[in-house]
Protein backbone atom coordinates (compact mmCIF):
# COMPACT_ATOMS: atom_id res chain seq x y z
CA UNK A 1 0.00 0.00 0.00
CA UNK A 2 1.49 3.40 -1.06
CA UNK A 3 1.71 6.11 1.42
CA UNK A 4 -1.38 8.06 0.22
CA UNK A 5 -3.18 5.36 -0.53
CA UNK A 6 -3.32 4.84 3.92
CA UNK A 7 -6.79 6.89 4.81
CA UNK A 8 -6.11 9.84 7.27
CA UNK A 9 -8.50 12.02 9.66
CA UNK A 10 -7.33 14.60 10.81
CA UNK A 11 -8.60 17.10 13.70
CA UNK A 12 -7.87 20.73 14.37
CA UNK A 13 -8.50 22.95 16.22
CA UNK A 14 -7.35 25.65 18.82
CA UNK A 15 -5.85 24.52 22.52
CA UNK A 16 -8.86 23.45 24.99
CA UNK A 17 -11.18 22.32 22.17
CA UNK A 18 -11.14 18.57 22.66
CA UNK A 19 -9.57 17.88 19.39
CA UNK A 20 -7.13 14.96 21.45
CA UNK A 21 -9.52 13.38 23.26
CA UNK A 22 -11.85 12.82 20.04
CA UNK A 23 -8.55 11.85 18.59
CA UNK A 24 -8.04 9.65 20.60
CA UNK A 25 -11.34 7.90 20.64
CA UNK A 26 -11.50 8.07 17.22
CA UNK A 27 -8.40 6.29 16.64
CA UNK A 28 -9.31 3.37 19.03
CA UNK A 29 -13.38 3.09 17.43
CA UNK A 30 -11.44 2.52 14.14
CA UNK A 31 -8.16 0.84 15.35
CA UNK A 32 -6.29 3.36 13.51
CA UNK A 33 -2.73 4.60 14.38
CA UNK A 34 -2.70 8.31 16.33
CA UNK A 35 -0.57 11.04 15.99
CA UNK A 36 -0.55 14.03 18.63
CA UNK A 37 1.40 16.36 16.87
CA UNK A 38 1.05 18.80 19.53
CA UNK A 39 2.66 16.58 21.74
CA UNK A 40 5.92 16.71 19.31
CA UNK A 41 5.80 20.45 20.27
CA UNK A 42 5.31 20.01 24.24
CA UNK A 43 8.04 17.28 23.74
CA UNK A 44 10.86 19.35 21.93
CA UNK A 45 9.74 22.16 24.39
CA UNK A 46 10.13 20.33 27.18
CA UNK A 47 13.52 18.33 25.52
CA UNK A 48 15.22 21.94 25.15
CA UNK A 49 14.65 22.78 28.48
CA UNK A 50 16.16 19.71 29.94
CA UNK A 51 18.98 20.16 27.56
CA UNK A 52 18.77 23.81 28.71
CA UNK A 53 18.47 25.50 24.84
CA UNK A 54 16.58 28.48 24.77
CA UNK A 55 13.90 29.06 23.36
CA UNK A 56 14.63 31.66 20.82
CA UNK A 57 17.96 29.62 19.59
CA UNK A 58 15.81 28.48 16.22
CA UNK A 59 19.29 26.69 14.67
CA UNK A 60 19.71 24.33 18.10
CA UNK A 61 15.98 23.91 18.13
CA UNK A 62 16.24 22.60 14.68
CA UNK A 63 19.20 20.21 15.66
CA UNK A 64 17.45 18.66 18.86
CA UNK A 65 14.17 18.23 16.67
CA UNK A 66 16.13 16.21 14.52
CA UNK A 67 17.66 14.16 16.65
CA UNK A 68 14.50 13.56 18.72
CA UNK A 69 14.34 10.10 20.39
CA UNK A 70 10.51 10.23 21.15
CA UNK A 71 7.68 6.98 21.53
CA UNK A 72 4.35 6.62 21.49
CA UNK A 73 3.49 3.69 23.40
CA UNK A 74 -0.08 2.31 23.31
CA UNK A 75 -1.44 1.23 26.93
CA UNK A 76 -4.15 -0.78 28.64
CA UNK A 77 -6.71 2.04 27.56
CA UNK A 78 -7.14 2.71 23.94
CA UNK A 79 -7.80 6.11 24.57
CA UNK A 80 -4.26 6.51 26.90
CA UNK A 81 -1.00 6.99 24.74
CA UNK A 82 2.34 7.01 27.15
CA UNK A 83 4.76 9.22 25.52
CA UNK A 84 8.07 8.52 26.43
CA UNK A 85 11.04 10.93 25.61
CA UNK A 86 14.74 9.57 25.62
CA UNK A 87 13.87 6.43 27.50
CA UNK A 88 11.55 8.35 30.19
CA UNK A 89 8.08 8.34 30.50
CA UNK A 90 7.17 12.13 29.97
CA UNK A 91 2.97 11.70 29.76
CA UNK A 92 2.56 13.92 32.84
CA UNK A 93 5.75 16.28 32.21
CA UNK A 94 4.91 17.75 29.17
CA UNK A 95 0.91 18.75 29.54
CA UNK A 96 1.62 21.38 32.19
CA UNK A 97 0.82 25.16 31.28
CA UNK A 98 4.01 25.90 31.40
CA UNK A 99 5.33 23.62 28.63
CA UNK A 100 2.03 24.06 26.48
CA UNK A 101 2.98 28.33 26.29
CA UNK A 102 6.34 27.11 24.93
CA UNK A 103 5.66 24.66 22.93
CA UNK A 104 3.54 27.30 21.06
CA UNK A 105 6.38 29.74 21.20
CA UNK A 106 8.70 26.55 19.28
CA UNK A 107 5.98 25.90 16.67
CA UNK A 108 6.01 29.07 15.77
CA UNK A 109 9.61 29.18 14.48
CA UNK A 110 9.54 28.31 10.68
CA UNK A 111 12.63 26.33 10.15
CA UNK A 112 11.27 24.85 13.56
CA UNK A 113 7.88 23.04 11.99
CA UNK A 114 10.04 21.66 8.55
CA UNK A 115 12.04 20.03 11.12
CA UNK A 116 9.16 18.19 12.21
CA UNK A 117 7.07 18.17 9.37
CA UNK A 118 8.31 14.98 7.67
CA UNK A 119 8.58 13.12 11.75
CA UNK A 120 4.94 13.59 11.53
CA UNK A 121 4.01 12.26 7.94
CA UNK A 122 6.03 8.78 8.86
CA UNK A 123 2.79 8.70 11.44
CA UNK A 124 0.89 7.50 8.50
CA UNK A 125 1.12 3.49 8.52
CA UNK A 126 -1.47 1.10 7.74
CA UNK A 127 -4.33 0.58 8.51
CA UNK A 128 -4.89 4.36 8.51
CA UNK A 129 -4.38 7.44 10.53
CA UNK A 130 -6.27 9.97 13.16
CA UNK A 131 -3.89 13.01 13.42
CA UNK A 132 -4.94 16.01 15.69
CA UNK A 133 -2.85 19.54 15.79
CA UNK A 134 -3.59 22.59 14.42
CA UNK A 135 -2.26 22.43 10.89
CA UNK A 136 -3.00 18.83 9.77
CA UNK A 137 -4.90 19.37 7.49
CA UNK A 138 -3.63 22.46 6.17
CA UNK A 139 -0.06 21.48 5.27
CA UNK A 140 0.95 17.83 6.75
CA UNK A 141 -1.71 16.23 5.23
CA UNK A 142 -3.66 18.28 2.96
CA UNK A 143 -5.23 14.76 0.91
CA UNK A 144 -6.63 13.78 4.16
CA UNK A 145 -10.01 11.91 3.49
CA UNK A 146 -11.48 13.68 6.22
CA UNK A 147 -10.58 17.22 7.84
CA UNK A 148 -12.20 18.33 11.21
CA UNK A 149 -11.81 21.74 12.82
CA UNK A 150 -13.02 21.51 16.24
CA UNK A 151 -13.20 24.59 17.98
CA UNK A 152 -14.91 26.47 21.00
CA UNK A 153 -15.51 29.88 22.78
CA UNK A 154 -12.11 30.42 25.11
CA UNK A 155 -14.38 30.94 28.18
CA UNK A 156 -15.47 27.28 27.19
CA UNK A 157 -12.21 26.21 27.01
CA UNK A 158 -10.21 28.02 29.77
CA UNK A 159 -13.36 26.10 32.20
CA UNK A 160 -12.43 22.76 30.51
CA UNK A 161 -9.15 23.59 31.73
CA UNK A 162 -9.55 24.93 34.77
CA UNK A 163 -12.09 22.11 36.01
CA UNK A 164 -9.20 19.38 34.72
CA UNK A 165 -6.40 21.03 36.90
CA UNK A 166 -8.81 21.29 39.65
CA UNK A 167 -9.51 17.36 39.07
CA UNK A 168 -5.90 16.50 39.64
CA UNK A 169 -5.55 18.61 42.53
CA UNK A 170 -3.64 21.39 41.09
CA UNK A 171 -4.22 25.17 41.67
CA UNK A 172 -5.51 27.77 39.05
CA UNK A 173 -6.58 30.73 38.04
CA UNK A 174 -9.65 30.84 35.31
CA UNK A 175 -8.41 34.33 34.50
CA UNK A 176 -5.07 33.63 33.83
CA UNK A 177 -5.96 30.21 32.12
CA UNK A 178 -8.39 32.69 30.37
CA UNK A 179 -5.60 34.85 29.45
CA UNK A 180 -3.56 32.22 28.59
CA UNK A 181 -5.58 30.82 25.60
CA UNK A 182 -6.33 33.89 24.05
CA UNK A 183 -2.71 34.75 23.96
CA UNK A 184 -2.25 31.33 22.50
CA UNK A 185 -4.71 31.85 20.20
CA UNK A 186 -3.56 35.09 18.55
CA UNK A 187 0.00 33.40 18.62
CA UNK A 188 -1.21 30.56 16.42
CA UNK A 189 -3.69 32.19 14.18
CA UNK A 190 -0.96 34.90 13.15
CA UNK A 191 2.23 32.98 13.15
CA UNK A 192 3.48 32.96 9.68
CA UNK A 193 3.88 29.71 8.72
CA UNK A 194 1.04 27.44 9.00
CA UNK A 195 -1.48 29.64 11.14
CA UNK A 196 -3.90 28.25 12.50
CA UNK A 197 -7.03 28.11 10.46
CA UNK A 198 -9.82 25.46 8.98
CA UNK A 199 -8.58 23.82 5.30
CA UNK A 200 -10.79 24.90 2.53
CA UNK A 201 -12.94 21.72 2.15
CA UNK A 202 -12.59 21.09 6.66
CA UNK A 203 -15.99 20.17 8.58
CA UNK A 204 -16.93 22.75 10.93
CA UNK A 205 -18.05 21.51 15.12
CA UNK A 206 -18.13 23.86 17.65
CA UNK A 207 -18.23 21.73 20.46
CA UNK A 208 -18.84 24.64 22.74
CA UNK A 209 -22.01 23.34 24.00
CA UNK A 210 -21.76 19.93 23.12
CA UNK A 211 -20.95 16.70 24.86
CA UNK A 212 -17.65 14.33 24.39
CA UNK A 213 -20.43 11.91 23.02
CA UNK A 214 -21.79 14.57 20.58
CA UNK A 215 -18.88 15.51 19.26
CA UNK A 216 -17.38 12.02 19.00
CA UNK A 217 -21.09 10.84 17.30
CA UNK A 218 -20.64 13.77 14.73
CA UNK A 219 -17.27 13.32 13.55
CA UNK A 220 -18.28 9.89 13.29
CA UNK A 221 -21.00 10.80 10.71
CA UNK A 222 -18.64 12.39 8.47
CA UNK A 223 -16.44 9.21 8.84
CA UNK A 224 -19.51 7.52 8.17
CA UNK A 225 -20.63 9.34 5.05
CA UNK A 226 -17.08 8.90 3.23
CA UNK A 227 -16.97 5.19 3.63
CA UNK A 228 -14.04 5.05 7.08
CA UNK A 229 -16.03 3.28 9.60
CA UNK A 230 -15.94 -0.48 9.00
Amino acid sequence: MTETAIPVITIDGPGGSGKGTIAGLLAARLGWNLLDSGALYRLLAFAAQTHGIDLTNEESLVALAAHLDVQFVAGEDAKEQSIVLEGEDVTRAIRGEAIGAHASVVASLPAVRDALLQRQRVFRDPPGLVADGRDMGTVVFPDAELKIFLTASAEERADRRHKQLLKKGETASLASLLDEINARDARDMNRSVAPLKPADDAVLIDSTSMTIEQVLDAVQQEALKRGLLG
